[in-house]
């Protein structure tokens, strides 16, 4: 997607997004939060802080964090 869209489209945001998820699955916590770290900055700039879907970002972060006891 990001090759497609963009860096900064929010289609490029989910695909980030559902790959940091899928490593937090296999137990990639620290790849996992590079990518959801990069979801949420483009959802932040692009959707605004209100939007569903960034925080729908800070909720994936969160549940994260709290895998990694932090």
């Amino acid at each position: 997607n990001e090759h497609v869209l963009g860096p900064e489209h929010p289609d490029t945001a989910t695909s980030l997004n559902n790959l940091g998820v899928l490593l937090q699955d296999m137990g990639d916590l620290t790849g996992a939060r590079l990518y959801l770290e990069r979801a949420l900055a483009i959802r932040e700039r692009v959707l605004g802080p209100e939007h569903r879907d960034t925080a729908g970002s800070l909720h994936n972060i969160g549940y994260l964090l709290q895998a990694q006891d932090d």
